[in-house]
């Protein structure tokens, strides 16, 4: 039985901050999204509706198109063209996240059956391949050219980091900063466009831009390192997930490093065993949490999260203070407050 870690974090903390402030200034335009995800969903193969809703279903905050909803009223942008290109984020993340529990081979997301775990992997690939077709569909029907190459690098990107994450799987040589690379292109590329179509809509200039892309980035690498230390913690459980599911896949994350770095050479044999050659039984995973708690794995994994949330705070520094604003920073906050 696996012992869980509590994430220690800021002694200071009161505790994650909420969303409620951005979700309140979006959430017009975040159901007008969500009614046009329901429409977009449609199909006369009765499967695709019926696999694609019961994944939308299962929760999530819905926080990349809310991105874009918030970069877009940042920017004062006035029309309702991001209101199609945040669905298109939704359907580009949706259709990643039925790929990625085929080939993590997973049964549970939020608590709920995978959509895999129901259907099947033919159907959630295929499904899948539909979603990424009706975010095109959405992309070229915006017509500008900005928009398309923004989306499209951002999912071409997303596929090189899940192939990179596939590569480096039980590599304990992995380097941090391979790691980085893999979480960037992975999870940060789609919060970086998300954010920078909100600018290119309302036609900023570059360095608005660039800003809105600096601040996606750096919030997506602090979101995806907070992730990856729940995922051995205490709190992973109370966010509906299952503990433990990177370990039992493999995955190397940035906790699993800085415990086989920080670790003797019979804790590096440890970690080979149950990452390299996969030998793993029902006592690894508390194995692998004390070790993490010995060497302050968690906590490290943490603060590189603060660090890149310090970065994202930084590059809103251009625009003028607002509420929205002050909605984004929270967004930070909360990204990284999920640790307590």
């Amino acid at each position: 039985m696996a012992i869980v870690v509590p994430l220690s974090g800021d002694k200071n903390a009161a505790g994650p901050v909420s969303l409620d402030r951005l979700m309140g200034l979006v959430k017009d335009d975040l159901k007008a999204v969500n009614e046009l995800i329901v429409k977009r969903m449609d199909s006369r193969v009765a499967l695709i509706p019926t696999l694609a809703s019961h994944l939308v279903a299962a929760g999530g905050k819905r926080l990349r198109p809310i991105l874009t909803l918030a970069s877009a009223r940042l920017c004062n942008y006035r029309g309702d063209r991001h209101i199609s290109l945040a669905a298109c984020v939704e359907f580009i993340h949706t259709a990643t996240l039925l790929h990625d529990d085929v080939v993590d081979e997973s049964n549970l997301r939020r608590g709920n059956a995978t959509a895999n775990a129901v259907w099947g992997n033919q159907a959630s690939v295929l499904v899948g391949d539909f979603l990424f077709a009706r975010a095109f569909q959405l992309m070229t029907a915006d017509g500008s050219l900005e928009v398309l190459r923004i989306l499209s690098n951002a999912s071409a990107v997303i596929a090189e980091g899940e192939v990179m994450q596939l590569v480096t799987t039980g590599d304990t040589e992995t380097t941090e900063d391979a790691y980085l690379e893999v979480i960037a292109a992975k999870t940060a590329a789609l919060f970086s466009a998300a954010c920078r179509v909100g600018a290119a809509v309302a036609e900023r200039p570059r360095v608005e831009a660039d800003a809105l892309e600096s601040y996606g980035r750096n919030l997506g690498i602090a979101f995806q390192l907070v992730d990856d230390a729940l995922d051995y913690s205490a709190r992973q459980a109370t966010l509906g997930k299952t503990v433990g599911d990177d370990f039992r896949e493999g995955k190397i994350t940035l906790p699993v490093l800085l415990s086989f770095r920080r670790g003797d050479e019979e804790e590096r044999r440890f970690w080979r065993r149950v990452m390299e050659d996969g030998e793993q039984d029902e006592k690894d995973l508390a194995t692998a949490q004390q070790l993490m708690r010995k060497h302050g794995a968690l906590d490290g994994t943490i603060e590189r999260a603060r660090h890149y949330g310090a970065m994202a705070r930084d590059a809103l520094g251009i625009f003028p203070d607002s509420e929205v604003k002050q909605a984004l920073i929270e967004a930070i906050d909360f990204s990284i407050g999920r640790a307590h």
